[in-house]
């Protein structure tokens, strides 16, 4: 892929207006995965996008189906870049936007490069905090966070919590913010008749009484997959007969796959664990799970939590950010303590052995997605958003519900 990405759309005439996404980078993960199916699920004519990677984008930008969508790579260089902040102002110039869209902090510090496009409506979203500030009140990032208050026009929350953050720590202004949840592809995710078990590692597709967990993720210090290593190990201890019983697949690469083997190795798990890596087949392996572990240190809304529910799997998760709006303990899976080995063990141990529970507690989940989190009704809140900036009555209240006044 080129420095512009290849995909080139026509910029001139009557067109419907441009959205410009600002992302730190393109490649495997939740935001960039909500950012793509709202482009192909945008109805053709609405919007133009082009996305903007602040750094690179990889082979995850082949996921793009919409016509005419520009994936922009800026290479910016690590640290401090003047060049890379009037080169993107000279972008911005050029692609006249009429919405700049950033998502989480690299790309809210980048917003100041659209400050001096006349007319221009500026949304950021929140999608999760950073694993050096987990709780949202590392003093640097809040000092930008308030001062970027008076340059964005409206704020979304992909949960609650996060909502409630933005509200309370951050400061923003009631009337600018809107909560917007992600939706599941129902077709992709379901729950299978049959489990395709011939996508395992052949060692272990002889274990008749096999039960499957795993999560899915980017192997990264936040998602802490090392806490699931360590309650299976902790299984070994406390439920030898279900230790014996139980696989794990990690599925997702990231800056801790060696170190993850490394633990692997450490704690005698090799015939237990499989680093699964990148994966094409995501649905097709969590249909062969019995049950979807999140151990995250933070989290926003996982589309991996929501993808699971949709195959119809309970889901143990740490009960940090969002994970709790969308497992309810005892209803569609089991909440855990944050880093707690033993607690996510005894969780494991209890469902592992309990078909039928894990039955109602599949069923439940399925259903609650299905209710709550369809695809079409997130692209149209998103598209509601743009609409409304678009609109001279609702530039006049965004910029009051700014500056607190009233209309």
């Amino acid at each position: 892929m080129g420095a512009d990405g290849g995909r080139r759309g026509k910029m001139t005439g009557h067109a419907p207006p441009l959205v410009a996404h600002l992302i730190y980078a393109l490649s495997t993960g939740g935001l960039e995965n909500g950012l793509v199916n709202i482009i192909n699920r945008t109805p053709p004519g609405r919007y133009r996008h082009v996305i903007i990677c602040i750094t690179t984008a990889d082979e995850f930008a082949e996921r793009i189906t919409a016509k005419d969508v520009r994936v922009i790579q800026m290479r910016k260089p690590p640290g401090q870049s003047p060049g890379f902040y009037l080169r993107l102002w000279r972008l911005l110039r050029e692609l006249r936007p009429e919405i700049i869209h950033s998502r989480n902090l690299a790309a809210l510090e980048a917003q100041l490069a659209g400050l001096g496009c006349p007319g221009v409506r500026r949304v950021h979203g929140e999608h999760g905090r950073e694993i050096n500030d987990l709780d949202g009140r590392n003093w640097k990032y809040l000092a930008l966070r308030r001062v970027m208050r008076l340059f964005i026009h409206r704020y979304i929350a992909v949960s609650r919590d996060l909502q409630q953050w933005l509200l309370d720590v951050v400061g923003v202004a009631p009337g600018s913010l809107q909560q917007i949840y992600n939706g599941v592809d129902f077709d992709r995710f379901s729950p299978g008749s049959v489990k395709p078990l011939a996508l395992l590692p052949p060692h272990w597709q002889g274990l008749d009484d096999m039960l499957l967990a795993g999560t899915v993720g980017r192997l990264t210090p936040v998602k802490d997959q090392q806490l699931l290593l360590r309650a299976i190990a902790e299984l070994r201890k406390t439920r030898p007969d279900v230790f014996r019983r139980v696989r794990v697949v990690l599925v997702g690469d990231g800056p801790l796959r060696q170190a993850l083997a490394d633990t692997v190795r450490d704690l005698d798990l090799g015939q237990q664990v499989w680093l699964a890596g990148d994966r094409d087949d995501v649905p097709e392996l969590l249909a062969a799970m019995d049950l979807f572990v999140l151990p995250s240190l933070a989290e926003g809304i996982s589309n991996t939590v929501l993808e699971a529910m949709a195959c119809g799997l309970p889901v143990i998760a740490t009960a940090v950010g969002g994970n709790v709006e969308l497992v309810e303990e005892g209803f569609n899976g089991r909440l855990v303590p944050v880093g707690d080995a033993r607690a996510l063990a005894l969780a494991l141990g209890q469902l592992l052995q309990d078909e039928s529970e894990r039955r109602r507690l599949g069923n439940n989940a399925r259903q609650r997605v299905l209710e709550r989190f369809e695809w079409g009704r997130c692209v149209d809140a998103y598209l509601a958003v743009y609409d409304g900036l678009l609109q001279p009555e609702a530039r006049r209240l965004g910029n009051s519900a700014r500056t607190g006044k009233a209309g």
